[in-house]
């Protein structure tokens, strides 16, 4: 009977150090994932549970020297694991020029395709109803896409050009970013109203003087 109640004492004994031994090893992975989480919020992605997998009220940004490179809301989005993909609902994305200015898009739907260790976005479509405000422009077209690589914006289907005194009309658009050039590719289309243009023109000028 005492041998019998001294295996079942030790058997317990076993049990309970190895329970230790895992809670240990568990402990430590995940304060090491903790610590990766804290330096790369954007890891947290990887850990989530396909069920958790959706965000409301999503926010995203990239910082580089202290100052904002993007910025992309959206009242929903959804992280696709396998694919490294975001689908956002209602997006809407701001992209800050290195003097202030800034490229702001709006859509129904959007995608994000993430790159590296660090989840840095290397390209974003937007599509359904898009509307783009540049430099006192406003831009109507059905998609648009975000190379990160060239710093520049590709809208592939009919564009519709809206400012003060110019409407223009085409399929396929550029905007080079760094050159802060706007290229219209096909079936080009223009209507103009000289008397709105000098308006903006002389506007346009004082707000430059202003800034003297």
């Amino acid at each position: 009977m005492r041998r019998k109640t001294f295996g079942t004492i030790l058997l317990i004994g076993i049990f309970a150090s190895l329970g230790g031994v895992a809670y240990k090893v568990t402990e430590n992975y995940w304060l090491m994932k903790s610590r990766e989480i804290r330096k790369n919020p954007a890891k947290a992605l990887d850990y989530l549970p396909e069920a958790a997998l959706r965000i409301k009220d999503f926010r995203r940004a990239k910082f580089e020297g202290g100052k904002k490179v993007w910025e992309l809301f959206g009242e929903e989005a959804r992280y696709l694991k396998a694919e490294k993909q975001l689908l956002i609902k209602k997006p809407r994305m701001i992209l800050y020029q290195k003097d202030g200015s800034t490229v702001e898009s709006t859509a129904n739907a959007g995608q994000m395709w993430l790159a590296g260790e660090d989840g840095e976005m290397e390209r974003a479509q937007l599509s359904g109803e898009v509307q783009v405000q540049y430099r006192g422009y406003v831009l109507s077209t059905d998609e648009i896409h975000y190379l990160k690589g060239k710093n520049q914006v590709v809208l592939p289907g009919k564009v519709a050009v809206k400012s003060d005194g110019m409407e223009l009309e085409g399929v396929g658009m550029e905007i080079a970013l760094d050159d802060e050039k706007m290229r219209l590719l096909h079936k080009v289309r223009t209507r103009i109203e000289p008397q709105k243009l000098e308006k903006r023109k002389a506007r346009t000028d004082g707000q430059k003087k202003s800034k003297l």
